[in-house]
């Protein structure tokens, strides 16, 4: 299981961590979700996060792994509202769209970008971690909108956003 936080001071964003929590499959179920729960509420108590992304649980033709995933994803997720953090998801296209603008991006197209928007350098050991880092950042994006809004909410369209930024607009 991967995860990933970021810290936002204005609109600039860091890494503070990514990592990925590695669960022994000789264990049984009922214990590698019981460390799921405990280090997701680890890092929420140790980072104080406002919010929780998570990616949402995607169609598989694999019907067991389906429902092991469906049941790490509920476990996390229950730790995360314990700790009365608002809970998102996103599916993995809308990751990948926010991310690299493709929805079809495979892994290194989103961890190259990843490396850009963060100023990380070198490779992550497991790509299970850039992908919660790469949530993270969605979330981000699509909560925080780059475009200014007006005073009845968000700007309608170019036209709107032009004169609204006149001041912005160089004539050559």
């Amino acid at each position: 299981m991967g995860y990933g936080l970021v810290s936002v001071t204005g609109q600039q964003l860091s890494l503070l961590e990514m990592n990925v929590l590695k669960l022994n499959p000789k264990k049984d179920q009922h214990t590698r979700l019981e460390l799921i729960h405990r280090k997701v509420t680890e890092l929420i108590i140790e980072f104080r996060p406002t919010t929780f992304a998570i990616e949402a649980p995607f169609f598989g033709k694999n019907v067991q792994s389906m429902l092991k995933l469906g049941r790490a994803q509920g476990v996390a997720i229950a730790a995360a509202i314990q700790a009365g953090l608002e809970v998102c998801e996103y599916s993995p296209k809308k990751v990948k769209q926010s991310i690299t603008g493709n929805g079809n991006a495979d892994k290194d197209q989103v961890w190259s970008m990843l490396q850009r928007i963060l100023s990380i350098k070198g490779t992550p050991d497991y790509l299970d971690a850039s992908d919660a880092l790469a949530v993270a950042i969605c979330h981000y994006y699509q909560t925080n909108s780059l475009v200014p809004t007006n005073a009845a909410g968000k700007a309608k369209g170019w036209e709107d956003f032009l004169r609204q930024n006149s001041h912005r607009i160089k004539n050559q």
